[in-house]
């Protein structure tokens, strides 16, 4: 993990942080829960019970501690968590890693999606060892698309039949960034 932090930090905009999970988050959690398409593409689960949210928290932690990745609570001004972010590097494909983002519904078109990616690729960028960062979009979701172009993502192309949902295979928008100079 060289040039990796081994602690998570707290990433600060002038109105939002990429902190670390609470368990107080909960009720954030189950909020998502009960989105027609975050469990369906994450690991939120699909139903609001409180161990579940609970156990969703413990498994942002552990990317961490496995070297997976970073995993972010998004929190408002107010200290209160409205979603996610995280960067987890791709197995097997050097120095990539691969973000992935959400808003719970109440909270959506605040434009918090784009800011905490902003926030997060201006971390990513000073990382040694990270010369990639990539997000993957379905074309109907305009909102997380157009968070990362305003992000300063460039659509890379569509990848057709990129990634199984409900067992059928769904085409992906490629976006992409480099940390260093091409």
């Amino acid at each position: 993990m060289t040039g990796r932090p081994l602690e998570l930090p707290t990433l600060r905009s002038e109105r939002l942080a990429l902190r670390e999970w609470r368990n107080s988050d909960i009720a954030t959690v189950q909020e998502a829960s009960g989105d027609s398409q975050i469990p369906l593409i994450t690991t939120v689960p699909s139903t609001d019970g409180e161990a579940e949210a609970l156990a969703f928290v413990a498994r942002q932690h552990d990317r961490l501690r496995t070297g997976a990745g970073y995993a972010f609570a998004i929190a408002d001004g107010t200290d209160r968590a409205v979603g996610h972010i995280g960067m987890f590097f791709v197995a097997g494909a050097g120095a990539r890693a691969s973000i992935g983002y959400w808003v719970v519904p109440s909270e959506r078109r605040k434009g918090y999606a784009a800011e905490a990616l902003r926030v997060l690729t201006a971390w990513a960028v000073h990382h040694a060892d990270l010369d990639r960062l990539e997000l993957y979009v379905e074309p109907w979701n305009e909102g997380s698309w157009r968070a990362a172009e305003s992000a300063g993502y460039e659509r890379e192309g569509l990848l057709r039949g990129w990634e199984r949902i409900e067992g059928k295979p769904r085409d992906m928008f490629m976006y992409g960034q480099l940390t260093k100079g091409a």
